[in-house]
């Protein structure tokens, strides 16, 4: 019981002090203050005056380390801290100042003004009498930026109507900054009008949006904050506000449409960034009938302009991010005397306060990214892809009712090369760039596959940092609209057209590496399906050999296939999709280690630059390097390879342990899954051919019939399908023999319409690689129909 009781009391206190904490943020900026001006003498506080007004603040550190202040320089003022006053001959402000009654603190404080007004209506015996009050008072430059009408309508009749805007002004009961909370709403002494009170983390309080400049001057029968704006009667909601005023009748309009309008009737904290008629005027007239048409885009519309916090502007001293009903975030800030949202002044006139909160009018239309077509989302970086999609129709393919997903490259992608091309071949890539679907950042995966309108495949490559499509790599600022994503990518995307094999076969400069990894039997590693990377080293790594040297090599297969194999590593890793700076340690089917990184835009391999990395092949990606790679703790045992190798490689210490040997690469590190399937032959016959001709027997003429039968035996369906193998090295013999012993028991294999069964080491020779003798195997894939048998019976009547 005991502990429980300690438990629910510190639990208590921890609430009460976590309340306090955020209730008292505008002493705890004016303790800082003090702090700051602590070598002028004793409480004096340092203040921060925006250059050319006569602003003053109590500033955050924020804005003390930037020396400005909504983007405006600002001057140090040193002053005493409130409740304090200067001594003749002494340092700082070491006397209190006197304590008085509320009439009396009026002129203490300097709100000369209000004490005058107070006085002539009659409110000075009650505020000098007994009780407990609060005083918002105007400062002498608030009731001078009043509205001159209202200001002389308040003069003319200071009986009651000044004395009520005043009763307006106050609390019946004590309330020091501490007890001001956020959102708090107290009653003020004229008619039960409400005063809605905003404490924010910056310090800022503000009543009714007014800011209290001077606080907390503690009065014998209250306390007296002054403020810098005449407060004026509030009553109505947002609703009620945008239901009467015709400036707003767009956004009403879209208000009810959205039926969002209702929700800024009910009782809350809003903020309301409402744009006039001119604002709607502005917007290009498909656009927003697009939108208007659209419940879900003028809903998102609409709910991008509201915030659920109140932000009044006197509390705005620096940019900040917001979220909004929409569910996206906005930026308020300030420029000078004006309030900005993401960075631009729009703000016609501020602080409209309401009951439910406070609207600022502006003369833009705010558009959320949900409310835009995914072709609507393209930013400055990406104009140049967005002016040529428009100005070769492509945005004819994407209808408003499609999904789609475009992959957006930065403007510094497209050469001039590139944009001088046949505009035919500049549409094809652009469709490159175009996903028929509409998929997140969330969505993609490693080894999806994603169609574009073009109908080519794009591979999506997920690295530990990055995601990549194809050979580009994705930077930050994808965004969601109303039928689409848009991703932003570093360089234009190249779909792969070809293997590995063919485009080593296709570039000369690689003739040299092509004709060893032929000797070595390597061929079919890279043309068959896969995902590879392959380092490949130009016909310049090896103009020190000689054809001898050459010889050497292709003689010793198994060292051959060593040092090739080092330059093949599973898996495609695009260069710009690792990490910069940071090693990635990938291992080679040889088994030795590679170690990659990116260094200013280059990628080097064991410290390497690659000339050319990224070339896309349909089973891997090629990178191009000029030397030729040897694992560093592979020994040579021969000592006419070591001199070999000293010529090709001169960027590491080559060992030399004599006699020893290469260890052998088998090549089951890919292999063929042969999947068993029971298949009946279809048997078609075709028309019989008859032919009539005269034919010389023995001396005599015969007249002879020829009868021709064709018939055709044809497999429907699948029957040996090829697979690469996920893994290589010794326990590739372990699983060869489950893979004989549970999976492949039985396999028809047909040669020339002869059908018969393979023994289990003829099978695992075939998996090998071995066995050049079943080259002709009937291989039908994918449910292509395949001829396996042609009889043709031929029948003679002699007659």
């Amino acid at each position: 019981m005991k502990i429980f009781f300690l438990f629910t009391f510190s639990t208590f206190l921890l609430s009460v002090f976590e309340q306090a904490a955020t209730s008292a943020h505008y002493d705890k900026i004016l303790t800082h203050s003090r702090i700051r001006a602590r070598d002028q003498g004793p409480n004096v506080c340092a203040l921060q005056q925006v250059m050319g007004t006569k602003k003053k603040y109590f500033s955050t550190c924020r804005n003390w380390y930037q020396g400005a202040i909504c983007g405006k320089k600002a001057t140090v003022l040193y002053e005493c801290c409130p409740g304090y006053m200067k001594m003749d001959g002494t340092r700082g402000c070491p006397a209190v100042a006197p304590i008085d009654h509320v009439y009396g603190t009026l002129g203490i404080v300097g709100a000369t003004s209000t004490q005058q007004y107070s006085d002539i209506s009659k409110l000075r015996e009650e505020i000098e009498g007994r009780g407990s009050f609060t005083f918002f008072a105007p400062s002498n430059e608030a009731w001078e930026q009043l509205n001159s009408e209202i200001h002389r309508n308040l003069v003319d009749n200071v009986n009651i109507e000044l004395y009520n805007a005043l009763h307006h002004h106050m609390v019946n009961k004590r309330m020091l900054t501490k007890d001001l909370k956020n959102g708090m709403i107290l009653v003020s002494m004229y008619n039960g009008q409400k005063l809605l009170i905003n404490h924010y983390a910056n310090g800022v309080v503000t009543v009714n949006c007014a800011r209290v400049i001077h606080g907390n001057q503690i009065a014998t029968n209250g306390v007296v904050h002054v403020i810098d704006r005449v407060l004026t009667a509030v009553g109505n909601t947002i609703q009620d506000f945008i239901e009467v005023e015709d400036d707003l009748s767009s956004f009403r309009a879209a208000a009810i449409t959205s039926d969002v309008l209702d929700i800024l009737g009910r009782p809350g904290h809003y903020t309301l960034f409402a744009p006039t008629n001119e604002a709607f005027e502005r917007l290009p007239r498909g656009i927003l009938e697009r939108i208007m048409g659209d419940k879900v885009a003028s809903e998102a519309l609409v709910k991008f302009h509201i915030l659920n916090t109140l932000q009044c502007s006197e509390a705005i001293t620096g940019g900040a991010v917001y979220e909004t009903l929409e569910g996206n975030t906005v930026e308020v800030g300030c420029d000078g005397e004006s309030l900005t949202v993401n960075g631009v002044k729009m703000v016609k006139r501020k602080d409209i306060v309401t009951s439910n909160g406070v609207i600022h009018l502006i003369d833009q239309v705010l558009i959320p990214d949900s409310a835009k077509q995914v072709f609507e989302l393209g930013g400055a970086q990406q104009t140049t892809f967005t002016d040529l999609v428009a100005q070769l129709g492509l945005t004819s393919s994407l209808r408003p009712e499609g999904q789609y997903t475009l992959l957006a490259p930065l403007n510094g992608a497209f050469s001039d090369d590139t944009l001088r091309m046949d505009q035919r071949l500049l549409k094809t890539i652009l469709q490159n760039h175009i996903i028929k679907v509409k998929i997140g950042l969330n969505e993609l995966y490693n080894g999806q596959e994603l169609e574009t309108i073009g109908g080519k495949l794009l591979r999506v490559f997920v690295y530990r940092t990055a995601v990549c499509i194809e050979n580009s790599c994705m930077v930050r600022g994808s965004k969601e609209g109303r039928n689409g994503f848009i991703h932003i990518f570093r360089q234009i995307i190249n779909p792969a057209e070809k293997t590995l094999h063919e485009m080593l076969r296709n570039d000369k400069r690689f003739s040299v590496f092509l004709s060893l990894v032929k000797a070595a039997d390597l061929d079919d590693v890279l043309s068959r399906p896969g995902e590879w990377t392959l380092f490949v080293p130009t016909n310049d790594a090896f103009k020190d050999l000689t054809d001898d040297d050459k010889d050497v090599l292709l003689r010793d297969k198994n060292a051959l296939r060593n040092i090739l194999l080092y330059h093949l590593t599973q898996g495609v890793f695009v260069g710009s999709g690792f990490e910069p700076g940071v090693t990635n340690i990938l291992k080679s089917i040889q088994g030795g280690k590679l170690y990659l990184k990116t260094v200013n835009d280059t990628l080097l391999v064991n410290e390497l630059k690659s000339r050319e990395s990224d070339l896309m092949a349909t089973n891997g990606v090629i990178h191009v390097i000029d030397k030729l790679l040897y694992p560093a703790d592979l020994p040579v045992g021969n000592d006419q390879l070591l001199t070999i190798l000293k010529k090709l490689i001169k960027y590491i210490q080559i060992k030399f342990v004599r006699d020893s040997t290469f260890k052998e690469i088998p090549l089951t590190f890919y292999k063929i899954n042969i999947i068993e399937s029971n298949v009946q032959p279809i048997i078609r016959k075709e028309e019989p051919i008859i032919k009539t001709y005269t034919k010389i027997i023995d001396g005599r003429p015969v007249e002879v019939t020829e009868k021709k039968v064709t018939e055709e035996r044809i497999i429907q369906g699948p029957e040996i399908k090829y697979t690469r193998i996920t893994a290589g090295g010794s326990d590739n013999e372990e699983k060869l023999k489950k893979l004989l012993e549970e999976e492949v028991t039985k396999v028809t294999k047909f040669i020339e319409g002869d059908g018969h069964l393979l023994e289990d080491e003829e099978i695992k020779r075939l998996l090998q690689g071995a066995g050049t003798e079943y080259t002709k195997v009937t291989k039908v894939i994918e449910g292509e129909p395949q001829i396996i048998e042609r009889e043709i019976k031929k029948v003679h009547l002699e007659g």
